[in-house]
């Protein structure tokens, strides 16, 4: 008697399916649950193909925090729009846009930034990151036109830290008193000039 054959499994975009296991993943247990055998088991494929789309657990994670530094651009592109041609308030909104994109997206927020979880110099991740990037230096420089190169670069990382600092310090619970989004979005917008 003939064994019947297991139908095979098909899928529209598998790349895209595992992406969002990952990022499902890392949602609920956090970066250090990832593991290619998990994710593929999350969205019902063979422990065989996060391998053969991302190669190893940094091509996955770096695809994914790919995925987030182009919301992220987006999210600051944004932030940006709202402040009409006031460079002052452009910066502002830029900061705000920061902390927010970090309090709405912590599995991307949280991926993004740890480099030594990816492989920093595959070309999308870079042109992602850097057309994020671009949005603060943009605003650095039109809050600060007379100044030099070296001063308008410590704008830009005091800037950076500023937010970054904040978005970090909610995520990990530093901040109980502004325990949601919005009581958060109001300590930003007070911290950035904007209420």
């Amino acid at each position: 008697m003939k064994k019947a054959r297991k139908p095979s499994y098909h899928h529209g975009n598998l790349r895209s399916a595992l992406l969002d296991a990952a990022l499902d993943l890392v949602r609920e247990e956090g970066v250090g649950a990832i593991s290619l055998r998990e994710v593929a088991r999350r969205a019902g494929v063979s422990h065989a193909a996060p391998a053969h789309h991302f190669g190893d657990k940094a091509g996955l994670l770096t695809a994914l925090a790919t995925q987030g530094y182009a919301l992220f651009g987006e999210a600051l592109r944004a932030g940006s729009a709202r402040a009409g041609d006031q460079p002052q308030l452009r910066l502002s909104w830029v900061g705000w846009a920061y902390v927010m994109f970090a309090a709405e997206n912590r599995a991307y927020f949280e991926i993004m930034f740890r480099p030594e979880l990816l492989h920093f110099e595959d070309p999308e991740l870079a042109r992602t990151t850097a057309e994020a990037y671009v949005e603060l230096t943009a605003s650095v420089e039109l809050a600060w036109p007379d100044a030099t190169p070296e001063e308008r670069e410590m704008h830009a990382i005091r800037s950076w830290a500023e937010v970054h600092g904040l978005a970090t310090l909610w995520l990990h619970g530093n901040l109980p008193q502004h325990g949601d989004a919005a009581a958060l979005e109001s300590v930003v917008k007070r911290m950035c000039g904007l209420a």
